[in-house]
């Protein structure tokens, strides 16, 4: 067959594979989706941004790379795709540190240079901001068509704190894989673990507030153990993941070891596994299906947007989560257990001591939020974007 001759492309910016981040992994299961489903009238082509100076070996989608931290760079990207009549829209994926700087600054000189029309998903809406990070917000919306935010709370927030009007937001939640719902029992045999209660959390370990604190929260997971394993003594928690990359680059495996020092100073060694790599979506799955108790213990309250949760919701997870943002637009007492404090071991263990005693409620809650997240497998995620995309260019 020959080339359609009206195939238009919509450009992505973004993190993309081999570079590990949670955007890069959005961003490539998103352009997949949409590909699917839109191809071959509408393609999706990538502008990489790279971290730090590194360089990486990127699939034929990529036509393009900019150095995250130098402006003439953008100038670039954005003059290559003035340049290229195909190209009908551009989709930010968006967050702050993703273009260089703390704020992003680097993004409005592309705004600036660029002609043509922009939709910009927003994956970190913050409340209270300063007043320059407001008026980059701000800048962001001014140059979009639409912003695009992964979860509700974020409306009221872009609202009251950015000063921006509704109509402009579109809400189109983080994609999940569909994947079949079975029960574990047979898939903990096949891990190994047939006689154990699991309890999993997963992704890039990373710090948070303090020294000895992790934006994860793994340590008063740890702390709530020895009272779950009185009464299960069989429980195993698997930490699956490794040290996000800038962090690993800033300060080593520093949160890792202190959490190891923390198992062994409790006596947990029979009852923790670190699974210390990047595992792959098939693997992550037989995990996460595995799974008894899946534990979201993030520690920062205004996360609007959790691809973690949203996998472990996806596979028939039933959930202990702090109550962060998009928690508490996702989670009910039918779909899992939202605790009512951070940085609190007992609630752990009473929520998880719950799941483990009540098999019925257990299950109940697993496919509950199974069920739930339907709607939110990337082909249904990409006609949300496709029914925007076209919007703009029509």
């Amino acid at each position: 067959m020959g080339d359609i001759i009206n195939q238009s492309f919509v450009v992505y910016l973004s993190s993309y594979p081999p570079r590990k981040c949670g955007i890069a992994s959005f961003t490539q299961d998103l352009t997949a989706a949409m590909d699917e489903i839109a191809n071959p009238i509408i393609k999706s082509k990538i502008i990489a941004l790279n971290d730090n100076g590194n360089s990486y070996y990127y699939n034929g989608n990529v036509i393009s790379q900019i150095d995250d931290a130098n402006p003439k760079s953008y100038l670039k990207a954005a003059q290559k795709i003035n340049e290229d009549d195909k190209i009908e829209l551009v989709n930010i994926q968006h967050e702050f540190k993703l273009f260089g700087s703390e704020y992003g600054d680097n993004l409005i000189s592309f705004f600036e240079a660029l002609k043509k029309p922009v939709i910009t998903t927003l994956h970190t809406v913050l409340p209270a901001p300063s007043l320059y990070r407001k008026e980059i917000v701000q800048s962001i919306a001014k140059n979009s068509k639409y912003l695009v935010t992964l979860s509700k709370s974020a409306i009221k927030i872009l609202r009251e704190d950015y000063d921006l009007k509704d109509a402009k937001i579109v809400v189109i939640p983080h994609g999940i894989h569909d994947v079949p719902f079975e029960e574990n029992e047979n898939l903990k045999e096949n891990l190994g673990y047939g006689d154990r209660n699991l309890l999993t959390s997963f992704g890039f370990l990373r710090p948070g507030n303090g020294e000895r604190s992790s934006g994860r929260g793994y340590e008063y997971v740890l702390e709530a153990l020895p009272d779950i394993i009185r009464q299960f003594p069989n429980v195993l928690y698997l930490i699956i993941g490794v040290t996000h990359p800038k962090v690993l680059k800033k300060e080593g495996e520093r949160y890792r070891e202190f959490l190891e020092s923390k198992v062994r100073e409790l006596g947990l060694e029979k009852n923790v596994k670190f699974i210390n790599k990047f595992v792959d979506l098939e693997e992550l799955f037989q995990y996460l299906k595995a799974t008894d108790v899946y534990i979201c213990s993030t520690l920062n309250p205004n996360q609007i947007a959790s691809g973690t949760l949203s996998y472990a919701m996806g596979c028939g997870c039933a959930v202990v989560s702090t109550p962060f943002l998009n928690a508490k637009d996702v989670l009910t007492k039918e779909r899992g257990i939202l605790l009512d404090d951070f940085k609190n071991p007992s609630l752990f263990s009473e929520a998880v001591i719950k799941l483990l005693s009540n098999p019925l409620l257990k299950n109940k809650m697993k496919k509950n939020a199974y069920l739930f997240t339907r709607h939110m497998i990337w082909k249904n995620v990409a006609t949300n974007y496709l029914r925007v995309f076209n919007e703009v260019i029509n």
